[in-house]
């Protein structure tokens, strides 16, 4: 590569990893809002749909580090044609589904695609560009993603409301679009590791992923990712059920901070290129954070709905940097394990989390929940901002 190829970020590579992040996410992202469907037409129980719900985060986390040395093993292009072949599968079976068994193996596929597509496609993007932009390209990268996670149930408003479809025919609609991602995919040129921008900057990286750093870190995001889980399940109970909103309003509210990520994410990468990572991370989680307490010490719908937004807008400024951090703490040749390491607490703590914070509801309440997940989210960023050490970019 040459020197000017060097300070250019946007390039093709780049534009199809945003492209494709936003198709592999798209179907996958309809899972929660068409449950309630789902439910009605194969009579099932709530423990049923609980244990339906639980099924692909447990695979995730089964699969997590596979993935990762796959990736590394094989190379970015080969892992994300995977992960697109993973969710054309998972939209046509979703499509032919006649049983709640064929349900599960459909959305498990549809979730299961992310966890091989994180992990090559972040550790191309990182390899990409110089470590100074990794921040930059990784936003862009991640506003693919909320995009794709976006417009995934609103196509559900669109396919079936408006145009009267069945859930069945959405995830058809879908097919044809996500297998565009082979096209563009084609004319990716894989990354070697010495063809690198990155890869040639190793000073500025970890050398093993076995270090005191790397292993903070995780630890960091296990303790956040766990708060996250006690919440992601039980927010929409609380809203429908205590506060009387209706399931368009939750509707609303979520594909609303998933769309925040086209604008927040590219915009979170340029400041967390200018201020440092860790730093901008760590003030706009605090930030955010706080904007989430407060959310349910409101009244009203659009006041709960605005601060609520803007936990989201501040959690997605921050997303860029946490990326940039995983490369930074990872070695170039293990780059793709170091991703598929740092989304494993998600997937385990989609696993645990939520019983035990059932388990919270039925004895105390929904509103404890939130607040315990608080304290538990601040104690996560505590542990980042005292135990992780990052080399300055420059």
């Amino acid at each position: 590569m040459t020197d000017e190829k060097k300070t250019d970020i946007m390039s093709y590579g780049l534009f199809a990893m945003v492209i494709t992040h936003a198709l592999v996410h798209a179907a996958g992202a309809m899972r929660n809002s068409i449950l309630p469907l789902v439910k009605e037409e194969f009579f099932l129980t709530n423990t049923q749909v609980g244990l339906i719900a639980a099924v692909p985060p447990l695979a995730q986390a089964l699969l997590s580090i596979p993935a990762g040395y796959w990736s590394d093993r094989y190379g970015a292009k080969r892992l994300v044609a995977l992960s697109i072949g993973m969710a054309v599968i998972g939209a046509i079976l979703g499509g032919v589904t006649w049983s709640p068994w064929v349900f599960i193996v459909a959305t498990t596929l549809l979730t299961l695609n992310s966890t091989f597509y994180h992990p090559p496609s972040h550790s191309y993007v990182a390899r990409l560009v110089r470590r100074v932009d990794r921040s930059k390209a990784l936003g862009f990268l991640n506003a693919g993603g909320t995009f794709g996670i976006a417009v995934g149930p609103l196509s559900i408003t669109l396919v079936i409301e408006w145009l009267g479809f069945s859930w069945r025919e959405l995830y058809l609609f879908w097919v044809m679009p996500i297998s565009l991602g082979f096209v563009i995919l084609y004319f990716v040129r894989e990354i070697s590791r010495e063809d690198s921008v990155s890869g040639r900057e190793i000073e500025g990286d970890a050398t093993t992923l076995c270090t005191r750093g790397f292993m903070v870190y995780l630890t960091s995001r296990g303790i956040r990712m766990f708060a996250m889980g006690m919440m992601s399940a039980f927010i929409a109970i609380y809203l429908t059920e205590v506060r009387g909103w209706s399931i368009g309003q939750v509707g609303i509210m979520y594909g609303a901070s998933s769309l925040l990520g086209i604008f927040a994410s590219p915009v979170g990468g340029e400041i967390s290129s200018r201020v440092g990572n860790k730093k901008w991370a760590v003030i706009s989680l605090g930030v955010g954070y706080a904007f989430l307490l407060g959310a349910f010490f409101t009244s009203g719908i659009y006041s709960f709905m605005a601060m609520y937004l803007s936990y989201r807008f501040f959690g997605i400024l921050a997303m860029p940097a946490m990326a940039s951090i995983t490369a930074a703490l990872t070695p170039p040749k293990q780059m793709g394990m170091g991703y598929a390491l740092s989304f494993m607490p998600a997937s385990i703590a989609g696993v645990i989390a939520t019983p035990i914070a059932g388990y919270i509801a039925d004895f105390y309440g929904y509103f404890p929940i939130f607040m315990i997940s608080v304290v538990i989210l601040y104690t996560g960023l505590a542990v980042l901002q005292i135990g992780v050490k990052i080399r300055p970019t420059g």
